[in-house]
């Protein structure tokens, strides 16, 4: 498989194209989409960590949990959430959502119809309201896991 720009690249440079050297045009269609669920998954993963690892943080500061206690953890936990903030901030579109979307038009197919994984998902991380909203949301759920900082100390 060839690629002519790379992926990580390619929705950044606007008139780039992604051709990939695997055959017909149906296999091009179905591997840009299977790419496109895979960033969709990735992508529900990153909301889950940033959610529920504040909500382990929390129950596990009331339980007595040590690894919610994991420096590294809440470093990454608090980098994650701050990208999100930083982003909203900013009126960015997160990256993985650019990439997910330009991979279904590469493919030719709708930005919010297809496969199964790509319709659950997406009622699950998706949802429309106006941005102040997000931002607004996305600021206090920062501030929570700053507040953990506070009430369940890290060590080590």
């Amino acid at each position: 498989m060839t690629w002519e720009v790379g992926l990580l690249w390619w929705p950044l440079l606007p008139g780039w194209g992604l051709h990939c050297g695997v055959g017909d045009g149906m296999s091009n269609e179905l591997l840009l989409l299977a790419l496109a669920d895979a960033i969709l998954v990735v992508h529900t993963l990153f909301v889950c960590f940033v959610v529920l690892g504040l909500v382990a943080i929390y129950l596990g500061g009331i339980l007595g949990w040590r690894w919610v206690r994991n420096r590294i953890f809440r470093i990454v936990h608090l980098c994650a959430i701050g990208f999100v903030v930083l982003q909203s901030w900013l009126g960015a579109i997160c990256p993985l959502t650019t990439w997910e979307m330009a991979l279904r038009e590469a493919a030719g197919a709708g930005t919010y119809s297809g496969s199964f994984v790509q319709y659950w998902l997406h009622r699950l991380i998706y949802y429309s309201a106006p941005d102040w909203v997000f931002v607004v949301a996305y600021t206090f759920f920062g501030g929570l896991v700053l507040l953990s900082w506070v009430l369940v100390r890290p060590r080590g």
